[in-house]
């Protein structure tokens, strides 16, 4: 579980998040989503330690964080852009990673049977199309077999084929009972996978419970209904 407590964070007067309070369940899918600058992105560096927090606390897994990084062994972390040396290959990224944790059992090979990546092991980062890149962010992010995955943008640039076996990979990892965050702008992906919502404006969470009262509370029979309409009340 992750729990958020009292989490303040500014950037100069801009308020990125306000007083943030919340506990992200062991064992689920949960989707965060708000409109753009409402704080997805700063609350998940905040849970990665790449942000330091203004006040408030963050546990993880009953591990406060305070400075130090063992817990981050615990996390799989895909982002919407990654950026990678361009001039390393793929097969080079992933030993690199591997020797960087100090790991050398992981799935990576069934990842790259199941990502077709086979063809692009040798090519440098450079090179690859975008939905190449994120297949190799979704390696990474998978194959130390974390408790918790967090994705941010996860499908952005993937070909139907590979979206679909990606949100099985994911809908496998979740019977498995990992703990996955999943960011997305596209709400028939977070409908499709997450059990739980988060929804965010301007700092402050505006809902926190099963996606299916969202709906319900919205009198709406889509997700994308019920969050347009939470949008615009909060406008």
């Amino acid at each position: 579980m992750i729990t958020i407590k009292g989490l303040r964070k500014a950037f100069g007067d801009q308020i990125v998040l306000d007083n943030l309070e919340l506990e992200i369940p062991a064992g689920q899918a949960t989707g965060i989503v708000g409109p753009n600058g409402s704080g997805k992105t700063t609350m998940i560096k905040h849970v990665l330690g790449l942000v330091k927090a203004d006040e408030g606390t963050i546990t993880v897994n009953g591990t406060k964080l305070n400075g130090h990084s063992d817990y981050r062994s615990q996390i799989g972390y895909m982002p919407q852009m990654a950026r990678y040396p361009e001039n390393m290959r793929v097969s080079e990224l992933l030993d690199f990673i591997k020797e960087i944790r100090g790991v050398e059992e992981t799935s990576e090979d069934e990842l790259i049977e199941l990502f077709e990546l086979e063809n692009e092991l040798h090519k440098p980062l450079r090179t690859l199309s975008g939905g190449n890149r994120q297949k190799v962010g979704a390696t990474l992010a998978f194959m130390f077999n974390p408790k918790i995955i967090i994705l941010d943008e996860p499908t952005a640039g993937l070909d139907p084929k590979s979206s679909v076996r990606f949100k099985k990979l994911i809908r496998e990892e979740k019977a498995n009972g990992k703990t996955i965050l999943l960011t997305t702008h596209i709400m028939s992906e977070i409908e499709e996978l997450a059990d739980h919502l988060i929804f965010l404006v301007e700092g402050k969470v505006r809902y926190d419970g099963p996606m299916s009262e969202l709906m319900n509370l919205k009198q709406e029979d889509r997700l994308e209904s019920a969050v347009a309409k939470m949008m615009e009340e909060a406008a």
